[in-house]
């Protein structure tokens, strides 16, 4: 746990109560009593149960207990030696874990959503503050470069406070896995409505751009925005979501090859160092999936072949068709700046009752579908 110095740690005896261990005798008593109390038919097969700790940080109280971590434990590990687990990214984990106060006996699970970044999405009611959640339930026996990944989404849904990001309301350890309680977005994600109109989709792009240029601020990258990480619901609100290969950004410069090849900028496929105007390429992309008469496959098609994409000109608007294309030029340095984003006419005549519109918008889409 980077930043925090650990003093010493807790365990629960068979009699539940909490031992302190300071040294490493005390810490052969505990693995002792650990395996003490393994059945012998747990150690034949091999069943090594996970041994809960607690660590006790050099900080002050509020932050000293982090929700009882487990350490996984395996058949190849040896009686009485501790297993070694290694958290990188972790910076403010033992804080982020505690802002919710939710656990599993809090809600009551409604139905499965969906899948992705490694876990499954279920709905739920939290039952004492009768909020309906999202919660993204993720096994622990993966890489750690998966591992880090969730750690860099929960550092950045505890970071982010805007309208345009989806909200954070906590997570919590179980077993082998962690829960990530979020904000339940009842229209589900963008790629479910293409087509778009483009009446629609301007107010749209003028919520990810705002979700964007706060993660900017922030100095975070998205590093995969795509219509699936885009949600909305019957409210008219439109959120970011799925920060599992987000980065914090050093000097606007990042190098790692994540994300989703389709929305990816040349120089992100060139293996290039690429910084926001990556993302702005990523936004262009997602805004031309509005055509019906491209699908994903010819889209990394034309954006190999052709110079510059350009949506066509008898179903969009000219302000539509230019903030695309300035969005994917194949070169960086010719692509729309913040300012430009900002101030482009396509974003501004799509600025009043933005709500409104995308609510009646998905409403009737919902309808349709049933």
């Amino acid at each position: 746990m980077p930043h925090a110095t650990v003093t010493a740690f807790e365990y629960e005896d068979e009699d539940g109560d909490h031992i302190t261990v300071r040294s490493d005798e005390e810490m052969r008593d505990m693995f002792a009593a650990y395996f003490r109390e393994l059945s012998e038919e747990d150690r034949a097969r091999g069943l090594l149960p996970p041994l809960i700790i607690f660590p006790k940080m050099g900080k002050t109280p509020q932050n000293r207990n982090i929700h009882g971590l487990k350490i996984k434990t395996n058949a190849s590990s040896q009686a009485g030696q501790p297993v070694s687990t290694e958290t990188t990214g972790t910076t403010g984990l033992q804080t982020i874990l505690q802002c919710g106060n939710i656990n599993e006996t809090q809600l009551q699970r409604l139905e499965p959503v969906g899948s992705g970044n490694g876990g499954h999405v279920y709905r739920a009611l939290h039952r004492p503050s009768g909020r309906i959640m999202a919660v993204k339930e993720i096994q622990l026996n993966i890489s750690h470069a998966v591992q880090r990944q969730i750690i860099c989404e929960l550092e950045i849904l505890y970071k982010c406070n805007s309208r345009a990001i989806i909200a954070f309301y906590g997570a919590f350890f179980t077993e082998n896995r962690i829960s990530i309680c979020t904000e339940y977005m009842d229209g589900s994600s963008l790629d479910k409505y293409m087509p778009i109109p483009e009446a629609v989709l301007g107010r749209i792009a003028a919520c990810i751009v705002e979700g964007l240029l706060y993660m900017w601020n922030l100095k975070i990258m998205h590093r995969d925005v795509k219509p699936s990480n885009v949600l909305v619901n019957t409210s008219g609100e439109v959120k970011l979501c799925d920060f599992g290969v987000s980065v914090q950004l050093v000097k606007s410069i990042a190098t790692t090859f994540i994300g989703t090849n389709v929305y990816m900028a040349p120089e992100r496929l060139q293996g290039k160092d690429y910084g926001k105007s990556a993302e702005i390429w990523s936004l262009g992309v997602t805004l031309f999936e509005i055509n019906p008469d491209i699908k994903p496959f010819q889209l990394m098609q034309c954006i190999i072949e052709e110079s510059t994409l350009v949506l066509p000109v008898d179903q969009f608007s000219p302000d539509f068709i230019h903030f695309v294309s300035q969005c994917m030029q194949k070169d960086p340095d010719k692509r729309l700046t913040i300012p430009d984003i900002m101030n482009h006419e396509f974003l501004r005549r799509h600025g009043d009752d933005t709500a409104v519109v995308i609510s009646q918008w998905v409403r009737s889409r919902i309808q349709d579908m049933k």
